[in-house]
């Protein structure tokens, strides 16, 4: 009896998970063409900084594979719309802004760091 309540509270658990994602993806699907691609753009630079810090050295091409796959498991519809190529493009406007982040992160620093300085000179 207990394995049977067990088994019934799984597949309740399991349609619960499925209806909750079909509901996300149908709602991010009735968003404008725009919004969806912003979303889309925003969560790709997440992965690819994420994918950078877990395969620091391995070749490009590996990293962007994990990217893709990881696109297709968070994105399924989109990526059913979107060329492999379009897709590239996307990948190569979130690595031309994660360093520009990163320079400016460095710049701020390396300015905090000279204001700090001219503190302690000054006392």
């Amino acid at each position: 009896m207990l394995e049977i309540v067990e088994g019934v509270a799984a597949d309740l658990m399991l349609l619960t998970v499925v209806f909750a994602a079909g509901f996300a993806a149908g709602r991010f699907l009735r968003q404008p063409k725009k919004k969806q691609e912003e979303k889309v753009k925003a969560w790709l630079l997440w992965a690819v900084t994420s994918v950078e810090q877990e395969m620091k050295g391995a070749p490009g091409r590996l990293k962007l594979r994990r990217v893709y796959d990881m696109f297709v498991q968070r994105f399924p519809a989109v990526a059913l719309a979107v060329s492999f190529d379009t897709f590239c493009e996307w990948v190569d406007d979130a690595l031309r802004e994660v360093v520009e982040l990163l320079t400016d992160a460095e710049t701020d620093s390396m300015d905090d760091t000279a204001e700090k300085g001219k503190e302690a000179d000054m006392k």
